[in-house]
């Protein structure tokens, strides 16, 4: 239905009533890093050209050490109930947006006025899943990811967003954050001008730091799918990625009989990296059977282009209800700064990476959408023409530019930020009002000041860097400051001096958390079980710890063990869905598979399962074999 004309653009704040779990929680360090993705070997990829030296060299470069200094946001569930979240809404005569700045600044919805229609996956629920670097994640919107290969350490962390005005007067939306890991500098400024028919979101990425830093940037855009949406771009080939075989060049969109542009057609999950010409235009469209739909767009710098897909087979579909409930199947198109995903891009020592998207409604004769796939992408192309010329997006790139300071603060972010300009490591502006330090950073404002960290049980949010290192060698003499020195050198790459901490660490005091830090170091799983096993016993309220527990006893190979641990549990935590599959996990590894189908005949809800695990339909498949897997235990990728 269309929607009345706005005269003028406008912002204005308001809740967004949603249904929806409380928000995530957790407190565990995450001390690894990220595992290696596809082969940098082209000899790997036998049915298609295998990545270029360029890929290579992306593909193995940047992979963090850990995910240090952020913490696990695993506590969650699948209860929801009404929550009304704040809001920022742009609006114009043409299109509406509305954004979340305490969901890492997404947009969740595009809605193009004189139609009515919603041009996003707008989800009607907001329910986390664990598809992200800290485990929680949303469907839903485009989501702003900047770090390493996943989703976001902030997808679920608030952003602090301000009013200012452009220079003709029309209101701009900026949100900024500090990100920890690669401890860059984001600032986003989105606009939408009177008469507009493209929402402008400016992006700009600053390194504050003395030394080059790996750099990843992905506008992951969640789009609805139907059998007849088809994703254009203008490519020909593309690199493919199933998650099961090697990243390999193939044509794109026909392979192997099948027409990849349609993803709601083809069976499995699969990435498709389109391979851009270098000196073409930046783009990509999802158009319904009418040649209709959402178009991004950007300047040079965002070179990447992807389409991902979660197939037609039982696990996919499966997937997305879990997401978003029934009925609401989406794709998603994306843009980056790298070819893919499994790359990173080294940024120079203080530079600063700065592009301007725009997003839209794309209108194409739906013959040509439809038709060959030169057809299509030209006639698309032309369209986007129609609608932004090059010279616009360059224009509202250069506008930008001239942007000032904020006017009006409309939510608080995170105050990591805070506390590294009072340590000297960010510069302070005005541009940027990070606020002033909070709780969280007390005690490491302490350190700064007196040059002793507190003692705190449990243990203060981490920190990462070279000015906390520095302080913690000089100073640190009992188990926290020991313990947090361990961490800095874990997320340093340098295992060694960081066990040597943790076990001073010990000495001091025996604590579960730097008894977890060595089991995570530990080169024998039985060492690693004994040590998580005393963790377990110094802090048995720990739900999270207690999973590590048992996973821990079941790769050494001590079944009984775990299963023992299980039943001295209080009955609420031996039902939480992760504990009853340790349970049933390690009584299939007794060969109790009695008690593996009661429990699965019970139910085995695992709220936090994991994107690619197999742990559902394995145990299933292990005690029914040749039986179908349920729905509710499919959540295959693919079914080879």
């Amino acid at each position: 239905m269309p929607i009345t004309p706005l005269p003028a653009a406008t912002l204005r704040t308001e809740p967004l009533r949603i249904e929806g779990a409380a928000d995530p929680a957790g407190s565990l360090p995450i001390l690894h890093g990220i595992p290696a993705g596809a082969s940098a070997d082209p000899a790997d990829a036998p049915h298609g050209a295998g990545p270029d030296e360029e890929m290579r060299r992306g593909l193995a470069y940047g992979r963090p050490h850990s995910l240090l200094p952020y913490t696990r946001q695993d506590g969650y569930s699948r209860d929801r109930s009404e929550r009304r979240l704040p809001a920022v809404v742009l609006e114009n005569d043409l299109l509406t947006a509305t954004f979340l700045p305490g969901l890492g600044g997404r947009l969740w919805s595009l809605v193009h006025r004189p139609t009515g229609r919603e041009l996003l996956h707008r989800n009607p629920v907001l329910q986390p899943a664990n598809l992200a670097l800290r485990d929680a994640w949303m469907a839903g919107g485009v989501e702003w990811n900047l770090g390493t290969t996943g989703h976001w350490p902030l997808t679920c962390e608030p952003l602090h967003a301000a009013r200012l005005t452009a220079p003709d007067g029309t209101p701009v939306l900026r949100m900024f954050a500090f990100e920890r890991l690669r401890r860059l500098v984001l600032r986003i400024d989105t606009w939408l001008p009177a008469g507009s028919p493209v929402l402008y979101v400016h992006v700009e990425v600053h390194n504050p730091s003395g030394r080059e830093t790996p750099v990843y940037w992905w506008s992951n855009i969640a789009v609805p799918e139907t059998p007849g949406t088809r994703v254009i771009g203008p490519a020909d080939h593309a690199f493919h990625f199933d998650y099961r075989s090697e990243l390999r060049r193939l044509p794109f969109p026909h392979q192997d009989g099948a027409d990849h542009s349609y993803p709601g057609r083809a069976r499995d999950a699969a990435d498709h990296f389109l391979d851009l010409p270098p000196d073409g235009r930046r783009w990509i469209t999802a158009l319904d059977a009418d040649g209709t739909g959402l178009v991004q767009c950007s300047t040079a710098r965002l070179r990447g282009r992807k389409v991902f897909r979660w197939g037609t087979a039982p696990g996919g579909r499966h997937w997305q209800e879990w997401l978003s409930g029934p009925g609401r199947r989406y794709l998603e198109i994306q843009a980056g700064l790298a070819r893919t995903q499994l790359e990173h891009l080294p940024m120079p020592p203080g530079a600063t990476w700065t592009w301007t998207e725009a997003y839209g409604l794309l209108e194409v004769d739906p013959a040509a959408a439809h038709g060959s796939w030169d057809l299509a992408r030209t006639a698309a192309d032309q369209a986007l023409d129609r609608l932004l010329p090059a010279e616009g997006l360059d224009a509202a790139e250069a506008e930008a530019a001239r942007f000032g300071a904020p006017e009006e603060m409309l939510t608080e972010g995170q105050s990591w930020a805070a506390l590294e300009i009072a340590a000297g490591r960010l510069p302070a502006s005005p541009l940027l009002p990070f606020g002033a330090p909070g709780p969280e950073q007390l005690p490491w404002q302490r350190l700064l000041t007196t040059g002793r960290l507190p003692e705190s049980e449990p243990p203060a949010a981490p920190v990462t860097g070279d000015r906390w290192r520095a302080l913690l060698e000089h100073g640190a003499d009992d188990w926290h400051a020991l313990y947090q020195l361990g961490l800095i050198r874990l997320a340093d790459g340098e295992s060694g001096p960081a066990r040597s901490a943790f076990e001073r660490s010990l000495a001091d005091r025996r604590t579960p958390w730097a008894l977890r830090a060595l089991a995570f170091l530990a080169d024998r799983p039985e060492r690693a079980a004994d040590l998580l096993a005393e963790a377990h016993r110094l802090r048995p309220g720990e739900r999270a710890l207690t999973v590590e527990t048992l996973d821990a006893l079941l790769a050494a190979d001590r079944p009984t063990e775990a299963l023992a641990l299980v039943e001295a549990l209080p009955g609420p935590v031996r039902a939480h869905g992760r504990i009853r599959l340790a349970e049933a996990r390690a009584a299939l590894a007794t060969g109790d598979h009695d008690r593996v189908r009661r429990l699965l005949a019970e139910g085995v809800r695992v709220d936090n399962l994991r994107e690619g695990e197999v742990s559902l339909d394995t145990l299933w498949l292990a005690v029914h074999p040749g039986q179908p897997v349920p729905p509710d235990y499919d959540f295959r990728m693919s079914e080879d």
